[in-house]
Order: C-alpha cells, then structure tokens, then sequence
C-alpha cells in the first residue's frame, strides 16, 4: 500500500538524515520540506503544532521528536514489521 508521506528536515540535522535513510531504504517515497525555509515552519507549525524537525507526516498523522522516538510509530505506521503476530 502507498502511503503520503511528508519529511519536514533541517540541514545538518542527524535525526532528518536517520529518518530519510529509513524510509529510502523502505522504498517509500516522500516529499521532502526544509524547516529553515520560514514559510515551511511557519506551515509545520500551524499544521502540526511543532516546527522543529524531524517532522513525519504519514497519512496525516504527524510524528515529531528525535528518530529513536519515532522509529517505533514509522513501523507500526508503514507495517514494517510483517512478522506474523506481530503488529
């Protein structure tokens, strides 16, 4: 199943390169936003109510916080983990 998927990023930022590298290796496709644009953050945070990023945006539902903290919904969200019994 194709999900939307939103990146919210900042250069430099180690936990908006983990994020990418997670889902590139996924093979999800993605549109990529810089936060320091200040239009951008200004849109993440009316939407989302955050606009420091990370900022993951997947069929609407927003994560935000450092990859580790995210890693656990990305999965459950994208289903990667299809182990049987496993959600």
């Amino acid at each position: 199943m194709a999900h939307s998927v939103l990146l919210y990023t900042s250069p430099g930022c180690p936990d908006c390169a983990a994020v990418r590298r997670y889902l590139e290796a996924r093979d999800v496709a993605f549109e990529e936003y810089d936060v320091t644009v200040p239009e951008v953050a200004d849109e993440a945070k009316s939407r989302y109510g955050v606009r420091i990023a990370p900022i993951t945006v997947i069929d609407g539902t927003a994560l935000y916080g450092t990859f580790a903290t995210q890693k656990p919904e990305l999965d459950r969200l994208l289903h990667a983990d299809s182990s049987p019994g496993r959600a």
